[in-house]
This record gives structure tokens, sequence and C-alpha cells, in this order.
């Protein structure tokens, strides 16, 4: 685990001990080009090891997958998905030459090629067995359900506005459920009602409410903690090098000082020193 994950983990046990509630450890590894059996395993044991419990039967997204599938079926009935053929690299095309490309936090926006092919289209597109991926069309979502709020505890009510964060994957042939629609389905049948994770998925949020409304499912309390910082202000990210809880353990450090060298961090706004 790297420190991040084990800042994540410590903050939303905290929440739920202050509050009376239970902490759940979800596997979220419907990207199984990424995630192995191995790493659940290593990850169970650093968690172990810093002494965090969980509550309730671990949840594991990779065995759901006929779970998302009706998920996914409802929007369909719903006329609110489309098959979206175009490859990573025809939308960066499409982007460079609209000059100006939309933008948000999370990307670059989709321009919604696909969206406005025809049945015949998109019947002579599957017919040819042409590679696709699944996508959620944001402006008839936002006809029908509006801008609802959401309540985050650091950041207050939030208005959603559906189309600002463009049509995003649902599904793709390799991985059929995205992580927007996985969490969405699994907080409301585990009966999560406080989420807590860092600041980096806040603009994700946004898309998590537009789909509770449209699937008919309760929206929980968000927290966004924030990330951690060096002393620069730069965020630890593992891909550049940030520190793992293994090389904290092979460095000597105590679960009682990485627990509260990464509280210590929360109370100032993400800055991290150990």
């Amino acid at each position: 685990m790297h420190v991040g994950h084990v800042l994540a983990a410590l903050q939303a046990r905290h929440l739920a001990d202050v509050n009376g509630g239970r902490c759940l450890l979800r596997i979220e590894d419907i990207d199984q080009r990424t995630c192995s059996a191995q790493w659940v395993e290593l990850m169970y044991e650093d968690l172990a090891w810093l002494g965090i419990e969980f509550d309730g039967e671990v949840m594991v997204q990779s065995q759901r997958w006929e779970v998302y599938a009706r998920a996914l079926e409802q929007l369909r009935s719903l006329g609110l998905l489309y098959p979206c053929f175009c490859t990573r690299g025809e939308i960066k095309a499409q982007i460079a030459e609209m000059g100006r490309a939309p933008h948000s936090a999370l990307g670059y926006l989709y321009p919604g090629t696909c969206r406005h092919l025809t049945p015949e289209q998109i019947e002579e597109k599957m017919a040819a067995g042409i590679p696709h991926a699944w996508r959620i069309n944001m402006e008839r979502v936002q006809d029908w359900v509006g801008c609802p709020c959401w309540e985050d505890l650091r950041r207050g009510v939030q208005r959603c506005v559906p189309t600002m964060w463009g049509d995003v994957v649902l599904a793709r042939k390799d991985m059929p459920s995205s992580y927007h629609l996985s969490v969405v389905i699994d907080d409301a049948e585990q009966g999560v009602n406080v989420v807590s994770r860092g600041e980096d998925l806040f603009e994700a949020t946004h898309i998590h409410r537009a789909l509770q409304s449209v699937l008919g499912l309760p929206s929980p309390i968000y927290c966004h903690h924030a990330l951690l910082r060096d002393n620069f202000g730069k965020r630890l990210a593992k891909r550049d090098g940030a520190r793992s809880l293994l090389s904290l353990r092979q460095a000597g450090y105590t679960p009682d000082m990485i627990r509260l060298s990464l509280l210590s961090a929360l109370q100032q706004g993400g800055i991290w020193q150990i």
C-alpha cells in the first residue's frame, strides 16, 4: 500500500468510529489488468500490520459483473446509453480539430461523436463487429433529473450539473463496468451513507450523483479529504516514487508512528512528514 491509501483507510475508520458507524472494506478490482490476487493479499497484510480493522463482509467487485450488467440494461432501456465506436486515437484527433477542446478536472470531454449516429449506422457497425464502449448521454440525463444536489462534509452542499462532465464510459468489452457505475451500485447495496475518499475524486462525485438520480438510488454524504503533499506542496503519488508502507516498515517505522504522522497530516491540509 502507498501511504495515500493508508491515509484513506485511517480517515474512513475514524469517521465510522466517531459517529458510531461501521467501516466497510471493498475490493474495487474491476480493472483486472492492474489488480491481481497477489496485490490484494499484500494489501490485507499491510492493513493487519497497521491494526486497521473493518466491519462486515468484504465486497469484491470482480464477483459482481451480473449486478452491474443489470444496471447497464436498466440505463439502456431508459434510452440513456449509446455505443461509442471511437478509438482513443480518433478521439484525440477530433479534439485537436476542435482547437480549444472542452475540458474539465476529469480531463478532456468526449465530443459526443457517436451520440449522433443513426440506428442504421449503429446496426451496421455492430454487424461488422467493430469494438465499442457504452457511454451515458448526459444531455438526456440532465433533461430528465435536472441538477440534483449532494452534501460534502468539507465543502457543504454541492449542485451536480451532469453535462459538465461529458458522456463518460460506463462499460467496455475488456471492462464490463466502470468505476463510476460500480461504486454507485455497491454503495446502495451495502447501505453506505457516508463515503470517505481523497479530494482527487471530488469531480467524479458529480457523475455519481447523476447516476444515483437516474437509477433511483440514495445519495450518501461525502467527505473528500486532503491528499498527502510534501513541504513544497507537491502531491505524493505512487508514480513519483512516494513511500510505500513496505519501505516504511523496512526502515523501522512502527504502526503507531505511521498512523500518528498521517492523522497529523490531515490536520495540516495533507502536509506529511515522518
